[in-house]
């Protein structure tokens, strides 16, 4: 099921982006098939990110090992890889190889720094990224060290997703050229696109380039979080007059903070002080329920342990339950092709043969991979 059934998928195992993207198109319906390496740790069926796609453990360096990739190649629509730059060339499975066996193939290629330029060969993680684009740099507070945002904006939005997108829209492409091509995504373009407006209102001089002294950085007190009487947490972003009046009238700030003068940065500190005593006022669950349904723009900092059984959560189904543990549900929804629930992760190279078989392989050419040692024993 799922807006993407029908296309097959190959997916070069890694870390971070690249599973990310795999995951996301298995979700939306695509047959995504993993390539393990045959050693390692087996796996984890709590592993969310791998769900809802098969594993198969080849050896890429065994003889007639790329020949295998490529017959795989020849029935798929895309192939995902997020190795660094000429590892599969090397391999014998670069783009040329690939498109010489299958021209309508599109070939998404997830690394840090993309294919070319200065830095293309060098290691990093996301915050290496995220660096040199400005976004870590313009996260924290003011006068003080920048604060990593977990590794989302790196590897999640400005990479795996990034990479689908680009999979699906050459995909599409593919549809009507019947020509395949290469995507080339990388973390550090992918964290720029993200940064786009806080850009385009530093070039409108509706942002500062200082940390913590913007609207949307934690410098304006209504737009921060704050700390209830219970020591746990709410939100507050009533951005809009409309929504901030309704903040002032429920925490009881003096009427004043009713007009335009609360966006006057010079008023900000007073501001804060005045917001910051009413929320501790009440516990966290005490103000979710006065602004629970209003305009209001408050919600409570929920933990990873009680984000699941928020009532909207719960009614919308955000999150679900497999393997005994809470996971975020596949995402957007579709009122025609809702996906079914994903298979859960797979253990490595549990489906080497069933796939392998599936994709035309004759049981005789398996034995001869077993026996060569491409792929493990059953």
């Amino acid at each position: 099921m799922g807006p993407l059934k029908g296309l097959r998928i190959l997916e070069f195992a890694g870390i971070g982006p690249g599973p990310f993207c795999g995951m996301v198109l298995a979700d939306l319906g695509a047959e995504v098939v993993r390539l393990d390496r045959p050693e390692g740790q087996p796996g984890s069926r709590r592993d969310f990110v791998g769900r809802g796609r098969r594993s198969v453990a080849l050896d890429l360096k065994a003889p007639g090992a790329a020949d295998v990739v490529l017959r795989l190649v020849e029935r798929a629509d895309a192939l995902v890889e997020g190795f660094r730059p000429g590892v599969m060339e090397r391999l014998g499975l670069g783009p040329d190889a690939c498109h010489a066996r299958n021209p309508r193939l599109v070939y998404g290629r997830m690394t840090g720094w993309g294919q070319d330029g200065p830095l293309a060969q060098a290691a990093g993680h996301d915050i290496t990224y995220i660096a040199v684009t400005g976004a870590l740099w313009s996260i924290g507070r003011a006068g003080e060290r920048p604060v990593p945002p977990l590794n989302l904006v790196g590897d999640y939005g400005g990479g795996g997703m990034l990479l689908a997108v680009g999979v699906l829209a050459a995909l599409l492409e593919a549809k009507t050229s019947g020509r395949g091509q290469v995507v080339d995504a990388a973390m550090v373009d992918g964290a720029a696109l993200l940064m786009a407006p806080v850009y385009a209102m530093l070039a409108r001089g509706r942002w500062k380039n200082e940390r913590g002294a913007n609207m949307l950085d934690g410098a304006a007190p209504w737009y921060d979080t704050y700390e209830c009487s219970d020591g746990r947490w709410v939100a507050v972003g009533p951005i809009e007059p409309q929504f901030f009046a309704l903040v002032a009238d429920k925490i009881g700030l003096d009427e004043a903070w009713g007009s335009g003068d609360r966006m006057d940065p010079a008023n900000w500190p007073a501001l804060r002080e005045a917001m910051a005593a009413a929320f501790r006022r009440r516990t966290r669950d005490g103000w979710a329920a006065v602004f629970e349904g209003t305009d209001a723009c408050v919600a409570p900092v929920l933990d990873l342990a009680e984000a699941a059984a928020h009532p909207h959560n719960a009614a919308r189904g955000v999150f679900v339950e497999r393997e005994g543990a809470a996971q975020p549900a596949p995402a957007p929804r579709f009122s025609r092709t809702a996906p079914e629930p994903g298979a859960p992760p797979p253990l490595r190279g549990e489906h080497t043969e069933a796939v392998l078989a599936e994709w035309g392989f004759a049981a005789a050419e398996i034995a001869a991979l077993r026996d060569a040692g491409a792929i493990p024993a059953a």
